[in-house]
């Protein structure tokens, strides 16, 4: 009974922090018209910080802590996992990016193999390919359609997958606001770190999004939507917390696909253009394979 309590209020918060997050990604899309995506990342993360640290005031946290290194790892892997679906955002249709961000599931698998030793099944496996088919119907390598920034959101979705397993590492150990600030934290310090060398360092065009030129925002509607996406991430970041503590890594990833029409739609009505069919088949695809990954831990 306490198995299937935990696991419904794992969904529950993954229901609500997929619509957040799917919010949160068409707020981003509107303010990358005048910021760039690692500015974003620093104002979200700032405004996190603050918030956070109110709640640990109000409500000081009672687990002891330890494995320090595991949630300063959590923290680095969460931001670069954010500034790559960030910037991904800004440059390709927003349900593509989120979808790609959504492969993080299937690595989950991956990883917790490795690193946690679940069971990779025959199975597992089928759904692992069935997967990686999908990000190949969507970014179309085949019609020489295949960007750099299709690539980046897929490896936005691993270390998202990596930041996710730690979670699981440290949860019993660590108050969830504690690991939401390791998060919050280091995404603020390293975009003030990449900001600060900026003036001094010369990038390639592929790396340039990680040093852009620090520009204070002066409108007022710019800094009310700022304000507005920072508390909502944070909203966000501390369900999708709760969710992984909650209940079985996979099992929750896969609900966390709900915020893929979200997305769709946010999009849209941003002026994306709706889906061609491949790309429908691969987001149909990489669902399907989030879906059988996590049937394969609910027997």
């Amino acid at each position: 009974m306490v198995y299937f309590k935990n696991l419904d209020n794992g969904i529950a918060y993954m229901l609500l922090g997929a619509l957040i997050s799917a919010l949160n990604g068409a707020l981003a899309k509107i303010l990358s018209e005048d910021m760039s995506a690692l500015e974003i990342v620093f104002f979200r993360n700032l405004i996190g910080v603050a918030l956070i640290l109110y709640a640990l005031k109000h409500t000081p946290p009672t687990l002891t802590g330890g494995k320090i290194h595991l949630l300063f790892t959590r923290g680095l892997l969460g931001f670069t996992a954010m500034i790559l679906f960030f910037y991904t955002i800004t440059t390709i249709p927003l349900g593509e990016a989120i979808t790609l961000n959504k492969t993080s599931p299937l690595f989950v698998a991956i990883l917790a193999y490795y690193l946690l030793g679940e069971q990779l099944s025959r199975r597992t496996t089928f759904a692992l390919f069935i997967g990686f088919l999908g990000i190949i119907f969507i970014t179309k390598p085949f019609e020489m359609a295949l960007s750099y920034e299709h690539i980046l959101g897929v490896l936005g979705g691993f270390f998202a997958a990596a930041a996710y397993t730690t979670i699981k590492k440290i949860k019993d150990i660590y108050d969830s606001r504690i690991i939401v600030l390791s998060f919050v934290g280091i995404g603020t310090l390293m975009p003030a770190l990449l900001f600060s060398i900026a003036p001094f360092v010369q990038t390639p065009e592929s790396l340039s999004f990680l040093f852009p030129a620090f520009i204070l925002p002066t409108s007022l509607s710019i800094w009310l939507l700022i304000g507005f996406m920072a508390l909502i991430s944070t909203l966000s970041q501390w369900l999708l917390t709760k969710a992984y503590s909650a209940s079985n890594l996979s099992i929750v990833g896969v609900i966390s696909y709900a915020n893929i029409p979200f997305a769709v739609g946010f999009g849209f009505l941003l002026g994306d253009k709706f889906p061609d069919t491949l790309t429908f088949m691969g987001i149909g695809l990489i669902v399907m394979g989030g879906f059988m990954v996590g049937l394969r831990n609910k027997k």
